[in-house]
This record gives C-alpha cells, sequence and structure tokens, in this order.
C-alpha cells in the first residue's frame, strides 16, 4: 500500500520490533510490537507501526504528512457521532473486523479484476506488485533480524 499511496518504489527497509504485549508471542518466536521505516527511490520515507492489541478494537489508519500539507484516512465506525462532556469525548469504537471495514474496497477490487478480464486488459495490481510487497516484508525480516537498515536490491 505504501508504494501505491507514494507512486514510488522502496530502496531501503528498517524494522525494529519487540515483545511487549504477550509473552508467548515471544515464547513463539515472534514479536507484537513493531515499527518499519521505508526508504523510497527519492528520499522520502514512511513509517507503519504495528502491534497485536489495541483495546478499542482493529485499529488501522493511514497519514500522509508533508511541505504541502496532510491527508488523513482514519478508521471506519459505525456511526459518526460524539458526545462531549464533563467526563470526556465519547464514541463508537472501530469497525471490528476487515470484511466489515472493507466491503466496498473488496467489491471495488473484485469489479476492476472482472472488468479487466472481461475486456482482456492488464489488472490494475500486478505481478509486480506482488513481489515488491514480498520483497519489502523479507527486507524488514532481515532487518529486524539482523538490527540493521536493508536495501531491497540486496534481496535480487
Amino acid at each position: 500500500m505504501a508504494r501505491y499511496i507514494m507512486g514510488k518504489e522502496v530502496v531501503e527497509v528498517y524494522a525494529k520490533g519487540a515483545v511487549l504485549v504477550n509473552k508467548a508471542i515471544g515464547d513463539a518466536g515472534d514479536i507484537d510490537t513493531a515499527l518499519t521505516t521505508l526508504i523510497f527511490e527519492d528520499g522520502a520515507m514512511a513509517n507503519i507501526d504495528n502491534s497485536r492489541k489495541a483495546v478499542y478494537g482493529y485499529d488501522q489508519r493511514l497519514e500522509v504528512f508533508g511541505s504541502e500539507g496532510m491527508v488523513k484516512a482514519d478508521n471506519n465506525f459505525p456511526d459518526n457521532h460524539q458526545t462531549f462532556g464533563p467526563d470526556g469525548v465519547h464514541g463508537s469504537l472501530p469497525l471490528y473486523f476487515f470484511l466489515e471495514r472493507y466491503t466496498t474496497s473488496y467489491l471495488n477490487e473484485m469489479g476492476a479484476f472482472i472488468k479487466s478480464a472481461q475486456n482482456d486488459e492488464k489488472v490494475i495490481v500486478s505481478g509486480i506488485d506482488g513481489l515488491n510487497a514480498m520483497k519489502i516484508a523479507l527486507a524488514a525480516k532481515k532487518s529486524l533480524q539482523e538490527n540493521r537498515p536493508v536495501l531491497l536490491k540486496e534481496l535480487d
């Protein structure tokens, strides 16, 4: 998604991780909290932070901040009301699961794929996109294991 949003290729990945939420995850050889920095071909940067636990529900947001402003895509909520009072500001929790949150996106993806197949057109997301996403993931894993930034060209 970062490549798509930025319209650029990732050239370097640096990942740090820890077990801060659930010891059993660490015992299984994994992490539950991570921060990953992506460096793009023009020097632009992206940070991705992950935790396996958000007490208020599944949290997935996007923010692009730059010299000309900011764009933010927030969590999807079942409604948009909030109550303000002396005990704080309260609103609904984010929608619970992927299917609830991204129904329209999934339908749009399927529609675009079907249209490509029917019209013998190139699909919007190619195998190269999948390959590059896998390279970024493998670079993040290598970075975490070796505690250093990893250039994607190291994986070629």
